[in-house]
Protein backbone atom coordinates (compact mmCIF):
# COMPACT_ATOMS: atom_id res chain seq x y z
CA UNK A 1 0.00 0.00 0.00
CA UNK A 2 1.68 2.69 -1.10
CA UNK A 3 1.77 6.43 1.16
CA UNK A 4 -0.69 9.22 -0.02
CA UNK A 5 -0.26 12.47 0.88
CA UNK A 6 -2.06 15.36 0.22
CA UNK A 7 -0.90 18.14 -1.99
CA UNK A 8 -3.18 20.79 -0.57
CA UNK A 9 -2.11 23.92 1.26
CA UNK A 10 -3.35 24.25 4.82
CA UNK A 11 -6.08 27.36 5.46
CA UNK A 12 -3.76 29.24 7.34
CA UNK A 13 -1.42 29.53 4.58
CA UNK A 14 -3.41 30.34 1.80
CA UNK A 15 -4.44 33.37 4.31
CA UNK A 16 -0.95 34.55 5.26
CA UNK A 17 0.14 34.63 1.07
CA UNK A 18 -3.26 36.45 0.45
CA UNK A 19 -2.71 39.20 3.40
CA UNK A 20 0.64 39.30 1.76
CA UNK A 21 -0.76 40.45 -1.25
CA UNK A 22 -3.33 42.77 -0.19
CA UNK A 23 -0.48 44.05 1.78
CA UNK A 24 1.84 44.66 -1.26
CA UNK A 25 -1.26 46.00 -3.53
CA UNK A 26 -2.18 48.65 -0.69
CA UNK A 27 1.39 50.52 -0.14
CA UNK A 28 2.85 49.78 -3.95
CA UNK A 29 -0.24 51.34 -5.70
CA UNK A 30 -3.29 52.04 -3.41
CA UNK A 31 -1.33 54.25 -1.15
CA UNK A 32 1.17 56.16 -3.38
CA UNK A 33 -2.43 57.00 -5.21
CA UNK A 34 -4.35 58.09 -2.51
CA UNK A 35 -1.24 60.03 -1.38
CA UNK A 36 -0.51 61.93 -4.80
CA UNK A 37 -4.36 62.77 -4.97
CA UNK A 38 -3.85 64.29 -1.60
CA UNK A 39 -0.60 66.37 -2.54
CA UNK A 40 -2.11 67.44 -6.06
CA UNK A 41 -4.95 68.88 -4.41
CA UNK A 42 -3.28 70.73 -1.93
CA UNK A 43 -1.19 72.34 -4.68
CA UNK A 44 -4.12 73.20 -6.76
CA UNK A 45 -6.08 74.55 -3.62
CA UNK A 46 -2.89 76.51 -2.59
CA UNK A 47 -1.88 77.69 -6.31
CA UNK A 48 -5.83 79.10 -7.20
CA UNK A 49 -6.08 76.35 -10.02
CA UNK A 50 -8.43 74.36 -7.35
CA UNK A 51 -10.82 77.51 -7.61
CA UNK A 52 -10.68 78.26 -11.62
CA UNK A 53 -11.35 74.54 -12.29
CA UNK A 54 -13.99 75.04 -9.87
CA UNK A 55 -15.67 77.86 -11.48
CA UNK A 56 -15.56 76.78 -14.73
CA UNK A 57 -16.91 73.42 -14.10
CA UNK A 58 -19.57 74.59 -11.90
CA UNK A 59 -22.55 74.63 -14.60
CA UNK A 60 -21.99 71.26 -16.03
CA UNK A 61 -21.31 69.22 -12.00
CA UNK A 62 -23.87 71.49 -10.54
CA UNK A 63 -26.60 69.33 -12.89
CA UNK A 64 -25.48 66.28 -10.14
CA UNK A 65 -26.40 68.47 -7.72
CA UNK A 66 -22.23 69.15 -7.01
CA UNK A 67 -19.56 71.72 -6.93
CA UNK A 68 -17.67 72.30 -10.12
CA UNK A 69 -14.42 71.41 -7.86
CA UNK A 70 -16.31 67.65 -8.03
CA UNK A 71 -14.52 67.39 -11.58
CA UNK A 72 -11.56 66.81 -10.03
CA UNK A 73 -12.42 63.80 -8.60
CA UNK A 74 -14.12 62.51 -11.78
CA UNK A 75 -10.49 63.11 -13.58
CA UNK A 76 -8.85 61.65 -10.87
CA UNK A 77 -11.02 58.43 -10.93
CA UNK A 78 -10.72 58.09 -14.39
CA UNK A 79 -6.61 58.05 -14.05
CA UNK A 80 -6.91 55.60 -11.05
CA UNK A 81 -9.32 54.79 -8.25
CA UNK A 82 -7.38 55.15 -5.73
CA UNK A 83 -6.52 58.58 -6.99
CA UNK A 84 -10.23 59.44 -7.27
CA UNK A 85 -10.92 58.41 -3.29
CA UNK A 86 -8.31 60.38 -2.81
CA UNK A 87 -9.00 63.49 -4.61
CA UNK A 88 -12.69 63.19 -2.95
CA UNK A 89 -11.27 62.65 0.31
CA UNK A 90 -9.43 65.82 -0.19
CA UNK A 91 -11.91 68.05 -1.03
CA UNK A 92 -13.70 66.46 1.76
CA UNK A 93 -10.91 67.17 4.25
CA UNK A 94 -10.92 70.69 2.35
CA UNK A 95 -14.89 71.43 3.35
CA UNK A 96 -15.65 71.13 -0.32
CA UNK A 97 -17.15 68.17 -0.55
CA UNK A 98 -19.90 67.01 1.81
CA UNK A 99 -21.00 63.21 2.51
CA UNK A 100 -24.11 64.14 0.05
CA UNK A 101 -21.27 64.63 -2.48
CA UNK A 102 -19.10 61.59 -1.84
CA UNK A 103 -22.45 59.56 -2.28
CA UNK A 104 -23.59 61.28 -5.41
CA UNK A 105 -19.71 60.48 -6.73
CA UNK A 106 -18.81 57.27 -5.58
CA UNK A 107 -19.97 54.97 -8.21
CA UNK A 108 -18.24 56.69 -10.61
CA UNK A 109 -15.37 56.36 -9.42
CA UNK A 110 -15.70 53.26 -9.63
CA UNK A 111 -17.65 52.71 -13.29
CA UNK A 112 -14.74 54.72 -15.04
CA UNK A 113 -11.75 54.44 -12.28
CA UNK A 114 -8.20 53.73 -13.92
CA UNK A 115 -9.33 53.66 -17.16
CA UNK A 116 -6.29 55.17 -18.48
CA UNK A 117 -3.89 52.75 -16.42
CA UNK A 118 -5.79 49.76 -18.11
CA UNK A 119 -6.23 51.41 -21.46
CA UNK A 120 -2.40 50.21 -22.32
CA UNK A 121 -2.26 47.71 -20.48
CA UNK A 122 -4.90 45.84 -21.52
CA UNK A 123 -6.38 46.93 -25.30
CA UNK A 124 -3.00 46.97 -26.31
CA UNK A 125 -1.85 43.62 -25.01
CA UNK A 126 -4.88 41.93 -26.61
CA UNK A 127 -5.13 43.87 -29.95
CA UNK A 128 -7.52 45.60 -29.62
CA UNK A 129 -8.19 47.78 -33.23
CA UNK A 130 -7.87 51.15 -32.66
CA UNK A 131 -10.86 52.76 -34.68
CA UNK A 132 -12.58 50.67 -31.57
CA UNK A 133 -10.72 52.52 -28.52
CA UNK A 134 -12.58 55.74 -28.48
CA UNK A 135 -15.98 53.34 -28.05
CA UNK A 136 -15.05 51.24 -25.39
CA UNK A 137 -13.13 54.78 -23.52
CA UNK A 138 -16.55 56.49 -23.83
CA UNK A 139 -18.86 53.61 -22.64
CA UNK A 140 -17.56 54.04 -18.61
CA UNK A 141 -17.19 57.66 -18.98
CA UNK A 142 -21.16 57.38 -20.33
CA UNK A 143 -22.66 55.26 -17.60
CA UNK A 144 -20.47 56.94 -14.49
CA UNK A 145 -22.29 60.44 -15.94
CA UNK A 146 -25.49 58.66 -16.13
CA UNK A 147 -24.66 57.00 -11.92
CA UNK A 148 -24.14 60.97 -11.07
CA UNK A 149 -27.82 60.84 -12.07
CA UNK A 150 -29.35 58.40 -10.28
CA UNK A 151 -27.37 58.92 -7.10
CA UNK A 152 -28.51 62.54 -6.82
CA UNK A 153 -31.89 61.36 -7.14
CA UNK A 154 -31.53 58.53 -5.27
CA UNK A 155 -29.81 60.71 -2.98
CA UNK A 156 -32.33 63.10 -2.55
CA UNK A 157 -34.87 61.75 -2.64
CA UNK A 158 -33.58 59.79 0.73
Amino acid sequence: MSHITSSKPMITDVFVKGAVQGWNIAVTSTLPNVLMAFVIIKILNHSGLLKIIGDVCAPVMGVFGLPGEAATVLLGGWMSMGGGVGVAMALYDHGTLTGTHLAILAPSIFLMGSQIQYMGRCLGVIGVKGAKIPVIMAIPILTAFLSLFVMRILVMGS
